[in-house]
C-alpha cells in the first residue's frame, strides 16, 4: 500500500502524506518521498508536500522506534539523509502545513525553502525531550540553522510545542492562512517560484547552505553510532 499521494502538473509536484492518523515517518514513507524527489527532479518541478487535513505529521513511525536502537538509528538516518537533500534539493520546496507538526515532522518543515502553516489549534515544533529521547545531533544542526536563537533552547531542549501563530516567530513557518486557502496559496508560492532561474537558484542554495550541508555531513556520521531507546 502506498503511504504517500504523488502528483505532476506544469512544473508542480505534488508530495501528500498519507501514512495513518498521524502520517507517521516511516522507512517506506521516506523511500516513497524520495522516489517522488527523483521524479520531481527529472521532471524540473517545484515541490509541495502537505500531509492530511489537521496533521502534517506526527514523525517517526513508534513501532520502528521502539523495536529496537538499531532499528530506531537506521530510521532516524535515513530520515537525516531525507532532510539533507531536501535541503540541497535543485528546486524549490514548499511544506503546506495542514494541521500539526511534531519531532520529524516539524524537522520536515524545516527542511522546506518556504512553509505555509493551516490556522488552527495545532500545535508544531519538536517534542524528543518531552517523550524520553535525547536530540540526535542531525537534528540539533537543523534546528541551529533554523530557529532564532531565542527560540532555540525553548525548542530542542524544553520540548516546547508551539501554535501555527507563534511559529512563525519560532522559524518552522513563514506565513499562515485559513485551511481552506492552504493548497491555493501554496500553488500561488509554487507558480511563483517557477519564474526562478532555478541554475541560480540550486547555486545560490548551496552557498548559503554550505555550513548547515557540512555540519549534517558530520552529524549524520556521529548519529549512525549511538543508540536510541524510547
Amino acid at each position: 500500500m502506498k503511504l504517500i499521494d504523488f502528483s505532476i502538473n506544469e512544473k508542480i509536484a505534488v508530495i501528500t502524506l498519507k501514512n495513518g492518523k498521524v502520517n507517521a515517518i516511516s522507512s517506506q514513507v521516506i523511500t516513497e518521498i524520495n522516489s517522488a524527489l527523483d521524479q520531481a527532479e527529472i521532471a524540473g518541478a517545484v515541490v509541495i508536500i502537505t500531509g492530511q487535513q489537521g496533521i502534517f505529521s506526527g514523525g517517526y513511525d513508534l513501532k520502528t522506534m521502539k523495536e529496537s536502537s538499531a532499528s530506531a538509528v537506521a530510521l532516524v538516518t535515513a530520515g537525516s539523509t531525507l532532510t539533507r537533500r531536501m535541503l540541497s534539493f535543485p528546486f524549490p520546496i514548499i511544506a503546506a502545513c495542514t494541521g500539526h507538526a511534531i519531532a520529524k515532522g516539524a524537522f520536515l518543515l524545516l527542511s522546506c525553502d518556504f512553509r505555509i502553516g493551516s490556522i488552527g489549534a495545532f500545535k508544531l515544533g519538536l517534542n524528543e525531550v518531552a517523550i524520553g529521547m535525547t536530540m540526535h545531533q542531525a537534528g540539533i544542526e537543523l534546528a541551529r540553522n533554523r530557529v532564532p536563537i531565542n527560540y532555540l533552547t525553548r525548542s530542542v531542549i524544553n520540548a516546547e510545542l508551539f501554535s501555527p501563530e507563534t511559529a512563525i516567530a519560532a522559524g518552522f513557518l513563514d506565513t499562515v492562512v485559513q485551511p481552506e486557502q492552504l493548497m491555493l496559496t501554496a500553488m500561488a508560492v509554487a507558480k511563483q517560484m517557477l519564474t526562478l532561474n532555478m541554475t541560480a537558484h540550486h547555486g545560490t542554495k548551496l552557498r548559503e547552505r554550505k555550513e548547515i550541508l557540512h555540519a549534517l555531513d558530520a552529524a549524520i556520521e556521529i548519529d549512525s553510532t549511538m543508540t536510541l531507546n524510547l
